[in-house]
């Protein structure tokens, strides 16, 4: 007989309290959500009595529960919710998984509660701590958010318990039968998981080109954490379904959008990808998702949200870790092609396409630090992210960081790029080695930068 079809269950129970000054008929609340996860069956409990689940008129990402009674001020109910995940069917970009590997990302798997409604509405934040308890088969090693407090084996399984924080602000979970090696560098440890084993010796010049990947980033964006944390890589547990895009904007920018997507961080320290290309080619895949442990998940909110020229930054990270595996050489291959996406005579009125405006964005960062040289721009990326750290930044913040580390008038160049269209005459010659590019000058507006 062929084992029965994996699935992932989900429980969640909370002790509720109604803290506000009105009697409550429903909640609001948020389940897995169904683009990445495909949810065969959800089920709610209000002190042990079945509720049904309605659709949020106002929002369809939102799941509404009508209470039986009206929920007094004060008063405590226990909410019981469980949800089965299963994998991907068929030609679905769902996540998916297997009998003996499955993962769960940092957002969009665990159930939100929602603020009530009204004019200074209250509720809905996590507990300063609570459990995260995780029940899998006991040939797994199993590595998530928070603090493990308890480990334990009976009946074929392992029940681990850890205490999350606020400062696990998403939890998450990496389970399944692996192999684990160590990549051992001087400045990063790092913890490879595979279903097979690795020759230890193709794994040498992976080990090394990731540290020097960390080390760029280090030096770029800062350190991500106040100590040392390690970094896990760990193999797809199905290729299919693993990556929540097939094909990221930044994989464009940096000239990959040939290839599928074959690596993405799925926590701020844990990355799943591709194995497929084997040991030589992993440094090369990993690199470039790196970035988000150094930049997104909940340390900089505004990572993926920012409007141009900021929205490129996640490309100028990804490249900054593919230049380290690779060597300077990609930096200028990188800077030819995104150059080659934009026009060389634009029209002076006429609004750019978004995949020339994001082409320009990316390369405005290169501008920066061959403006301003690479010991000065770093130091002010680092300035500006760890002064902004948890609260987002703007192009602001980017320009009085740049202005504080080379005394410069910093405005003056950044409106050259971001208030005319195509790419200063310039920076196009000096890439492209012809003089006959440097006709597009645009002139100085007068107008400030916001």
């Amino acid at each position: 007989m062929p084992d029965p079809q994996p699935r992932i269950l989900l429980e969640a129970e909370y002790q509720l309290r109604n803290t506000g000054n009105q009697p409550l008929s429903s909640l609001e609340l948020r389940l897995p959500g169904r683009r990445r996860f495909h949810v065969g069956s959800a089920r709610a409990e209000w002190d042990g009595t079945a509720l049904a689940f309605e659709n949020e008129p106002s929002n369809p990402r939102e799941t509404l529960l009508n209470f039986p009674q009206p929920w007094p001020v004060s008063a405590r109910h226990t909410l019981h919710l469980t949800a089965e995940i299963e994998p991907s069917s068929p030609g679905e970009n769902n996540l998916s998984f297997t009998s003996d590997a499955f993962f769960l990302p940092a957002q969009g798997w665990s159930p939100e509660l929602l603020p009530s409604s009204g004019l200074f509405p209250t509720g809905g934040v996590p507990p300063s701590r609570w459990d995260l308890l995780v029940r899998v088969p006991d040939n797994f090693i199993v590595h998530s958010s928070g603090k493990v407090m308890k480990t334990s084996r009976a009946g074929g399984e392992l029940v681990i318990r850890a205490t999350q924080q606020p400062q696990d602000p998403y939890p998450f979970v990496m389970a399944g039968h692996y192999l684990s090696m160590s990549l051992d560098s001087t400045n990063q440890k790092v913890f490879l998981w595979t279903r097979a084993k690795e020759d230890a010796v193709n794994l040498g010049p992976t080990s090394e080109a990731l540290l020097r990947a960390t080390l760029a980033f280090d030096s770029n964006f800062g350190a991500r954490a106040e100590s040392s944390q390690p970094l896990w890589i760990v193999e797809c547990p199905v290729v299919e379904g693993c990556f929540s895009r097939r094909d990221s904007t930044y994989a464009q920018l940096v000239g990959v959008a040939e290839e599928p997507a074959s690596a993405e961080m799925i926590s701020m320290d844990t990355v799943v990808v591709d194995m497929s290309g084997g040991a030589p080619k992993l440094a090369g895949t990993v690199a470039p998702s790196l970035a988000a442990s150094w930049l997104g998940y909940g340390q900089n909110p505004g990572y993926y949200e920012q409007g141009p020229p900021l929205y490129a930054l996640p490309a100028y990270a990804a490249s900054v870790g593919r230049e380290a595996v690779e060597g300077p050489a990609i930096r200028e291959e990188t800077i030819r092609h995104v150059l080659s996406a934009i026009p060389n005579t634009p029209e002076p009125h006429k609004t750019e396409e978004p995949a020339v405006l994001r082409a320009k964005c990316l390369l405005f960062f290169y501008a920066l630090q061959e403006r301003y040289g690479q010991e000065n721009f770093g130091k002010a990326l680092r300035h500006m992210l760890e002064a902004r750290r948890g609260r987002g930044f703007n192009l602001s913040d980017l320009i009085s960081a740049l202005e504080q580390e080379t005394h410069q008038n910093v405005a003056e160049f950044v409106r050259l790029w971001v208030k005319h269209p195509g790419v200063p005459g310039e920076f196009r010659a000096h890439h492209e080695g012809a003089s006959t590019a440097a006709s597009f000058a645009p002139k100085e507006p007068k107008e400030d930068v916001p």
